[in-house]
């Protein structure tokens, strides 16, 4: 997709057809005057009424200019529908009277399945996070209630179940191992909610396997690298949850986030598809996404001074960075594989664990339930090693 300054080309062809077509009309209308010393008659024509003729040879036409991109948004864009969370307001303790749920956010949703009486869409966590109630608006207007069969903060995902009785269309998956920056994409959501719906922005993947530190807890400290498309498709509040299209016509990532700095200009980011699925067909299945655990409590051993590091945990001098076990979970995998309160974890499965992050990405994504990893750790100045097998944690 190119961009190119088409202010002068176009002033001079503008320019050229104006005279050009001045020129016609100004010869049509020589044509149609009777000149001095002749009339109807003396000439021999008929004096009967005629229809004049368009001897400008220009008439007025309208067009349907289609392109690729208006293509594959007719293809797809009724398979992106609205989301709008409903929750009740606060009432007033003294009053007796109930009120029913009210708008409490909008946002996007892409439906990704119809199988049966049932249709399903794939939004954001944050979307719908709170909710008491959830709507779904499709392309054409209709209104229909949606369930909430399950949500992950880790990954921003959730995923509503519908009637499919309303619905036609079902977004395509796409595959985005295989996208490159500079690939054209189409973004299709509802920026500022539902009064901006099926608005569609373009751009290209600005960047693949981008990592965003998130805050999950709001305690202003880091606890998931978020992994990312890039692109510079126009994604504002609403289009959360909407479709990033690639030039197939197929869904490639869930439009997520973007930069919000008075400094930054076109970073909108999303969820790459592949990295969305298992975590799709989970919250279809099961309600959640279940993920591997330890099974310990434990903290950045960069949050624990130095003199306990040393005086109390006796650890080398040298050693600053791991993870502290401060508990250990009865009948655990932990447990069961001896590690101790107090022991520092420094390596899971050969990867180097330097902070509570590192530990949890190693198991979320390269590790399974029931897998058995090992892990070396220092208990006082000693380095141990241990195999843990992995249970089921949240």
């Amino acid at each position: 997709m190119g961009y190119y300054d088409s202010t002068e080309p176009k002033r001079k062809n503008r320019g050229n057809f104006a005279s050009g077509f001045a020129g016609i009309l100004a010869g049509a209308v020589l044509a149609g005057i009777v000149l001095p010393g002749f009339t109807d008659t003396e000439q021999g024509i008929d004096a009967e009424p005629q229809q004049a003729e368009n001897v400008s040879g220009v008439e007025n036409v309208s067009s349907i200019v289609t392109s690729d991109v208006t293509e594959v948004v007719d293809a797809t864009s009724a398979s992106v529908v609205g989301v709008t969370n409903l929750q009740s307001a606060q009432q007033n303790p003294f009053s007796q009277s109930s009120s029913e749920p009210q708008e409490a956010g909008a946002g996007s949703g892409v439906i990704y399945k119809k199988e049966g009486d049932s249709a399903y869409i794939v939004t954001n966590n944050h979307v719908v996070e709170g909710a008491e109630q959830v709507k779904v608006t499709l392309s054409d207007g209709t209104e229909i209630d949606a369930e909430v069969l399950g949500t992950d903060v880790w990954t921003d995902l959730a995923v509503l179940k519908t009637s499919s009785a309303d619905i036609k269309d079902v977004a395509e998956f796409g595959d985005s191992s295989v996208l490159k920056a500079g690939e054209p994409v189409i973004a299709i959501g509802n920026p500022l909610g539902l009064q901006f719906s099926g608005s569609v922005t373009t751009g290209v993947i600005s960047g693949t396997e981008r990592s965003i530190p998130i805050d999950i807890n709001k305690d202003g400290t880091e606890d998931w690298q978020a992994e990312v498309l890039q692109t510079d498709a126009a994604i504002n509040p609403g289009n959360s949850g909407g479709a990033l299209i690639n030039s197939q016509g197929q869904l490639i990532g869930i439009n997520s986030m973007k930069i919000a700095q008075a400094s930054v200009e076109g970073i909108g980011l999303a969820i790459p598809i592949n990295s969305a699925i298992p975590i799709i067909e989970d919250l279809e299945t099961k309600g959640e996404v279940e993920r591997p655990a330890l099974g310990v409590s434990i903290l950045d051993l960069q949050n624990v001074p130095a003199p306990i590091r040393q005086n109390e945990l006796n650890l080398p001098a040298e050693l600053e960075k791991g993870v502290a076990v401060e508990s250990v979970a009865k009948d655990s995998g932990a447990e069961a594989a001896g590690l101790q309160q107090s022991d520092v974890i420094v390596e899971i499965g050969g990867d180097e664990i330097t902070s509570v992050l590192e530990l949890r990405q190693h198991l979320y994504t390269k590790a399974e339930v029931g897998d058995t990893l090992n892990i070396k750790f220092y208990r006082g100045s000693e380095l141990m090693e241990a195999d843990v097998k992995l249970t089921e944690g949240i």
